[in-house]
């Protein structure tokens, strides 16, 4: 009984610690001139969408594209979201010993489960990984084409690098269309 009410605690434990994320800054944004720039949790959350829709798109698994998507990103409440920037000159832990010592309370399943989806994603090495990479990616390049709507000239180097790392035909299609409309447009079929 004392294990479960451990693992009960470390699990929730971890419940806690995920709430951080809603608060942390994406603090790449800030190069731009970008103030208040998204936090890490609400990039999370649209990273999980592309990526359900580029595994749609690819054909490949949508649920476990959309829960790497959802954990890709979950070891920034431990070593922050380090810029491009700065990871030149800083030597972090991996992303999996990150995500083990956040899980290593948790019950079993829990513990197994994030630890696997974690590795798949730093892996790289299954279709639903690279559609999930191609997710985080263009999530970036959609943020900076909105930036840019909102006035930020300056995330012209962001929109670059987004583009010149997607890998699936869909991403890079996706990418050609957000850069030619408004972040709006999707209101013409609400006004007709």
């Amino acid at each position: 009984m004392a294990d479960e009410k451990t693992h009960a605690e470390g699990t929730a434990g971890f419940l806690f610690e995920m709430g951080v994320l809603k608060n942390a800054k994406r603090t790449g944004w800030w190069f731009t001139g970008n103030n208040n720039p998204e936090s890490i949790a609400e990039h999370s959350f649209r990273v999980g969408i592309i990526g359900a829709v580029l595994a749609m798109m690819e054909g490949v698994d949508p649920a476990r594209v959309a829960l790497m998507c959802l954990f890709h990103d979950t070891q920034e409440t431990r070593i922050g979201d380090i810029p491009h920037i700065g990871r030149r000159y800083l030597d972090a832990a991996a992303n999996e010993t990150v995500t083990a010592d956040q899980v290593s309370a948790a019950y079993p399943a829990v513990r197994d489960g994030v630890q696997r989806v974690v590795e798949e994603y730093e892996a790289k090495g299954t279709p639903e990984a690279v559609v999930a990479r191609d997710a985080d990616k263009l999530e970036c390049l959609v943020q900076a084409v909105e930036y840019r709507a909102q006035g930020n000239t300056l995330v012209q180097d962001w929109i670059d690098t987004s583009l010149d790392s997607l890998k699936t035909a869909s991403a890079r299609e996706l990418a050609a269309a957000a850069l030619t409309m408004s972040p709006l447009e999707w209101r013409r079929t609400f006004l007709g």
